[in-house]
């Protein structure tokens, strides 16, 4: 990733500012940009570099619920559009979800029969291997969800930022917010005058606005990049046994009580890592493997290198491979609270504090940017 070029603040008082070129930030930019509004982005880094880059790229659709649903729905049928007129890639090849015990069998056929043929395609052992034709022996089937799709984050995320400021959205890189009040911002650079802000400051939102982000904290994730082994191909992001226990679709289905006390029983140590066991491949092939999740107010700066380890031994078994090549690291941070998937709060007349807190911003941020515009507005 390379510093984008930088905008001057705008001169003359502007229809929405953004402060934050994450996803979040960018999904509502590019809403009100759609609805003919003048915008302007704010953001202090030089470019995006947190959970918006960090992530699988996974669109995971199918697997919400209620508002996460709708959002991610809508989000869909953003992303389609946009990759288009921005020019990344925006791969509609669903979702493979790998079942290993009868019990993920159980939930996948009550999902299936709860949300249809077009939302659910069940498969037998010999269908999951036309999607992964390396995989555990342990497969007995799974399940593919058609609808969900796929990014590379860290190619997209810039592009749709460039796709903007050539809309004619200045984006001010490497600008501090240093307060928010109704119709004005105060940066490190000066002030700008809006009719309406929205603070998009993901998981460090208490740094600016504490009052509005109470109750949010910051939930810490271990992932890594890994080498296919044998050149391996895999289009569809693939889920796990893991998976069905965190997703709400999945997890609201009356076998899942069966799965988590199976899990716990024989496995307690993936419950202990809080761990999603889930990977998808990027254009070049290599492998994007997670994750482990880990919530408090701040995080001491070390990795739990066993953390790491743990995530290897299941993805080479997951893959049905001795091991795995480490091609990087990192650790991920996003915004989470456990009162609401999405922060849509009132700081003043005109400004809102808004963030994805689920884990799911690339998911829905787009959806979500409709509905917080359509009450601002």
């Amino acid at each position: 990733m390379t510093s984008l070029p930088t905008s001057p603040l705008p001169g003359s008082p502007v229809d929405l500012l953004v402060v934050g070129a994450g996803v979040v930030g960018l999904a509502h930019a590019a809403e009100a940009r759609r609805r003919g509004l003048s915008v302007a982005i704010v953001e202090r880094d030089a470019f995006a570099t947190g959970a918006s880059v960090r992530n699988f790229g996974h669109i995971c659709v199918t697997a919400q619920t209620g508002d996460a649903l709708r959002y991610a729905l809508a989000a869909r049928e953003t992303w389609l559009r946009l990759a288009v007129e921005a020019g990344f890639t925006a791969d509609a090849c669903g979702t493979l979800v790998v079942a290993r015990r009868p019990e993920e069998l159980a939930v996948l056929e009550e999902f299936a029969a709860e949300r249809g043929a077009g939302q659910v395609r069940l498969l037998d052992a010999a269908g999951v291997a036309r999607h992964l034709p390396r995989a555990d022996p342990a497969v007995l089937g799974g399940a593919h969800l058609p609808l969900d799709l796929r990014l590379d984050a860290p190619a997209v995320i810039p592009a749709l930022a460039g796709w903007l400021a050539g809309q004619g959205v200045p984006i001010a890189w490497r600008t501090t917010v240093l307060g928010v009040e109704p119709g004005l911002v105060r940066t490190s650079r000066g002030e700008v005058r809006a009719a309406r802000t929205v603070v998009a400051a993901g998981h460090d939102l208490d740094r600016l606005l504490p009052d509005a982000a109470e109750g949010v904290t910051r939930c810490l994730l271990q992932m890594l990049e890994v080498a296919p082994p044998d050149g391996l191909r895999v289009a569809p992001g693939v889920l796990t046994g893991t998976s069905l226990l965190r997703y709400r679709g999945f997890a609201a289905q009356p076998s899942a009580a069966a799965l988590r006390a199976v899990v716990a029983a024989e496995r307690p140590d993936l419950l202990d890592a809080d761990v999603n066991l889930m990977f998808t491949q990027r254009p070049g092939g290599a492998i994007v493997l997670g994750d482990t999740h880990h919530y408090a107010a701040a995080h001491p700066p070390f990795d739990d290198e066993d953390t790491a380890a743990l995530l290897l031994r299941e993805g080479a078994r997951l893959l049905g491979v001795p091991s795995l090549r480490v091609l990087r690291r990192w650790r991920g941070v996003y915004a989470s609270s456990a009162t609401t998937d999405f922060l849509n709060a009132k700081v003043a007349d005109g400004v809102r504090a808004v963030a994805v807190t689920s884990g799911i911003g690339m998911t829905t941020a787009h959806g979500l940017a409709r509905a917080v515009l359509d009450s601002l507005l």
